[in-house]
């Protein structure tokens, strides 16, 4: 318990911030003491999706009950999920938050669509809306503290990339997932995703070439992301020598065949490919590698991020309501086979 005196400090401490800082910490206390998720179906509109002004009135109701406001800047019309994945949605919020839960527990797509009593295709297109919107948030993610690289290797996979397809062509014989490389070692039949993690649950990955990397394809993913004045710690690849020139950092490097340098080591960025190789292709039984961006994301914040489960299920079902994406369903098998 607090005494007198501590109480005294932080009420004074709560005086003095201003308004919307006081809203905010109010709001973020009642929502940790009430040890449950926000209430989906609250949402409040702070700018128009059309021309991002904050001037706009309420305009009536859709057929669904749902508010409609009219903007004063750009005169046009827009609800409370205009510009988000969730628009034009058949299902309510409640459904899409069954489903978040169900990302949550990784369940595989034939559950997800059985527990949220919607179908398989959609169940598919829910899954990378969900994760195109959770791009946008991975990508303002910056590292600092104490920060492990390493780069790991995906075989290219073409599932679900069917040869009677009008817009796609097999660019060599189909093969039965698990069939080893044809060149041993790291050849262009594999892609390499550059990784960066710290000590506090946060991480970047991305697709960046084909085979080996060099210091182009690094400092693609993580240049510009992590701090300056980090400590650096990586094996001994030398590109890693150039990137930490580049964005002042402390470097410490790993000799090779080892895993510990003194206090340092690249244990966690190791658990970290391991764990991501045990979610794309222990539980998912491999992925298409054109969606496979979205399940390193899906990776960061589901498997590394160190919120609970409840808290991430919160933050997900809050970032795709109040995030600008509109993804078409259509559009989501038309991607690039190799994202490089």
């Amino acid at each position: 318990m607090l005494n007198n005196k501590q109480i005294n400090v932080l009420k004074q401490l709560f005086d003095n911030l201003q308004d919307t800082e006081k809203d905010a910490f109010l709001k973020l206390v009642t929502q940790n003491n009430a040890g449950t998720t926000p209430d989906v179906t609250q949402k409040v509109v702070s700018v128009c999706p059309h021309c991002g002004g904050t001037h706009f009135v309420k305009n009536g109701s859709t057929h669904a009950g749902s508010q409609r406001y009219l903007c004063r800047d750009c005169h046009k019309s827009f609800v409370e999920d205009s510009g988000t994945i969730l628009y034009y949605t058949q299902k309510s919020l409640r459904t899409w938050q069954k489903y978040i839960k169900c990302m949550m527990d990784k369940l595989p797509l034939r559950r997800c669509a059985a527990e949220c009593d919607i179908s398989l295709p959609t169940a598919f297109a829910w899954r990378h809306k969900i994760l195109d919107a959770l791009q946008n948030m991975m990508n303002s993610v910056t590292l600092d503290g104490i920060v492990e690289a390493d780069e790991t290797f995906f075989r290219i996979s073409y599932k679900g990339n069917h040869k009677k397809s009008s817009s796609f062509q097999m660019p060599r014989a189909a093969k039965k997932r698990g069939t080893a490389a044809k060149k041993r070692g790291i050849s262009k039949e594999q892609v390499c995703v550059p990784c960066g993690v710290n000590l506090d649950g946060k991480s970047i990955a991305h697709v960046a070439n084909l085979g080996k990397p060099c210091v182009v394809d690094i400092q693609k993913v993580l240049g510009g992301r992590i701090e300056p004045e980090t400590v650096f710690v990586t094996d001994a690849l030398r590109a890693y020598q150039k990137i930490s020139y580049d964005m002042d950092l402390e470097h410490i490097r790993i000799p090779r065949k080892k895993r510990v340098m003194g206090v340092f080591n690249i244990q966690t960025i190791n658990n970290y490919h391991s764990r991501l190789k045990e979610l794309v292709l222990g539980v998912f039984h491999g992925v298409a590698t054109k969606y496979l961006n979205n399940y390193l994301v899906y990776h960061n914040f589901v498997n590394y991020a160190k919120e609970s489960r409840k808290e991430k299920q919160g933050i997900l079902m809050n970032f795709i309501r109040e995030t600008f994406c509109v993804v078409r369903t259509a559009d989501i098998p038309c991607r690039a086979a190799v994202p490089v």
